[in-house]
């Protein structure tokens, strides 16, 4: 009697049977600040990451940072030896569009330049190169609180998959995304961006198409607030920010959450709203002014509202203000 073989291929997991997950690789385009909290939080979450650079020295950089930020996640015992191994593993710089191909979702993360701007142009640029080399049903997003996600989608084929995302990157337990929906996003892409949300287990928030969204609107008012107050000289810097910890429970205070996010982009977010708005709430104080003409653009550059030392960590109140 003849044996009988039943093809293990219908049983098995072969590679002709596998399906891919969604989001199993990203894309993130410019790999500064935002761009490696992202490169990093991804990869961590056990995503294939590619971020494109302009040169192979910031590729280089980038990875560097990367890993000393994951070292810091192994000192503080939220991360092992091998565990870092494998994130590093996961991520790979290229200066090629080419490389994004497969990718479910890349995100735009382009530096901010000398001034503080984000070039409009330069962004609508990486949306059409994206569009060549994704598939049309792959997300193009990009990291922003002010430029408007309809504009940047409006020349491309696929104008539906575009959408705006926010990642507050003050601190490691700020989990929350803020996402945008433009004119022309579809519910498809909105729900895939939640999907992802959870994966990285974020709690996504919904927001109308709107210059500086939900966080930074409310941000910016108590920081200029705060800056009247010390102009007037009712309180001091470490004065009124430790009543800003203390009374309402904040992990910085707004100075030095200012610092943290940077003069230069907050003072630029600031002009913005002011012309979207039109409303002197959101015109950027004098002291931001007097920072960011003097290049003291906070923890990045040393000196801001404090000084810090070459690690970032605050050494004391700027007595040149």
């Amino acid at each position: 009697m003849a044996e009988i073989i039943e093809p293990i291929e219908e049983y098995g997991l072969s590679s002709k049977h596998k399906k891919r997950s969604l989001f199993s690789k990203i894309g993130v385009v410019g790999c500064g600040r935002d761009g490696r909290h992202i490169v990093s939080l991804t990869a961590l979450s056990g995503m294939e990451v590619v971020f494109i650079e302009v040169s192979e020295e910031r590729i280089s950089e980038a990875l560097k940072d990367i890993g000393h930020g994951l070292d810091t996640k192994i000192e503080n015992w939220g991360l092992t030896q091998g565990e870092k191994r494998a994130t590093m593993g996961r991520i790979k710089g290229s200066l090629n569009y080419n490389d994004l191909k497969g990718c479910d979702f890349v995100i735009e993360c382009i530096r901010y330049e000398a001034n503080g701007e984000r070039s409009i142009e330069l962004r609508k640029e990486v949306f059409r190169n994206l569009e060549q080399v994704l598939a049309p049903d792959a997300i193009i997003a990009t990291n922003a609180t002010t430029v408007i996600i309809s504009e940047l989608a409006a020349e491309l084929t696929h104008k539906e998959r575009c959408i705006s995302l926010h990642f507050p990157i003050t601190h490691t337990e700020a989990r929350l995304l803020e996402v945008v929906r433009g004119t022309f996003t579809s519910q498809e892409a909105i729900d895939k961006i939640y999907l992802f949300a959870h994966m990285i287990k974020y709690t996504p928030i919904a927001v109308h198409e709107s210059s500086g969204l939900v966080s930074f609107r409310l941000m910016i008012i108590m920081l200029n607030e705060a800056c009247e107050i010390w102009m007037e000289n009712v309180a001091s810097i470490e004065d009124i920010d430790k009543e800003f910890t203390i009374i309402y429970g904040q992990r910085y205070g707004i100075f030095h959450l200012a610092d943290i996010i940077g003069i230069e982009k907050l003072v630029m977010m600031m002009e913005d709203m002011f012309h979207e708005y039109g409303d002197k709430k959101y015109k950027a104080s004098p002291v931001l002014w007097r920072l960011y003409r003097s290049k003291q653009l906070g923890k990045s550059s040393g000196r801001g509202f404090y000084i810090y030392d070459e690690n970032g960590k605050q050494l004391g109140p700027n007595k040149l203000i």
